[in-house]
């Protein structure tokens, strides 16, 4: 008897034919386990840029955000002053919200002491899931949270060692995006062509 899941066709996520940036982002990245330190920092200030906005306004004005924020350098972004803030705020690239630029010192500042206390995002992150992604099994997009117990435990987590715009919907965004939750839909081709990192 052939099953359901196997009788199915294989169909995308909706979000993920929007365009060619987006499905290139949809088959090659979300939900691909991410390790990388300085990719997961970048992941992390994007994702804080996103709040209250769309992710395809930020994927297409990624490679601005990268220069107006000194390539998402941690150190760097930590050491800004007040007026290097002020810089980022009238360059055209940028998210012009005045508490998401200054998050961006601030989180920078935060993760330092993250990674000298935890060893990094990367080891922070895939502790909690023991170093291993949460499978879902959405059929439909209604069937994907917003945020979950995990989010909220990590972003109350976050927010006691300093960061901001670090909300449970999104760090539930963030962990889909690192791979640490594989939200693909069921019969998604990229659905279990995500085991290798990135």
């Amino acid at each position: 008897m052939v099953s359901a899941k196997d009788a199915a066709q294989p169909t995308p996520c909706q979000w993920g034919v929007m365009d060619e940036l987006y499905q290139r982002y949809h088959d090659e990245c979300w939900g691909k386990p991410l390790h990388d330190e300085r990719r997961l920092f970048e992941l992390l200030c994007l994702e804080c840029q996103q709040a209250g906005l769309s992710w395809s306004l930020i994927l297409h004005r990624a490679d601005g955000l990268r220069r107006v924020y000194d390539g998402f350098d941690p150190e760097k972004l930590a050491a800004w002053t007040d007026e290097r803030l002020e810089a980022a705020r009238q360059d055209p690239a940028a998210i012009r919200n005045r508490l998401k630029i200054k998050a961006m010192r601030t989180n920078a500042r935060a993760y330092a002491e993250l990674a000298h206390e935890c060893g990094g995002l990367d080891a922070y992150l895939w502790g909690w899931v023991d170093g291993q992604p949460i499978v879902n099994h959405p059929l439909t997009m209604a069937d994907i949270p917003a945020q979950s117990e995990l989010s909220r435990a990590m972003s109350r987590d976050l927010r006691k060692r300093g960061f901001t715009f670090i909300g449970p919907v999104v760090v539930y965004s963030y962990l889909q995006a690192a791979g640490l939750i594989n939200d693909h839909l069921e019969h998604c081709p990229a659905k279990y062509a995500t085991a290798g990192s990135r």
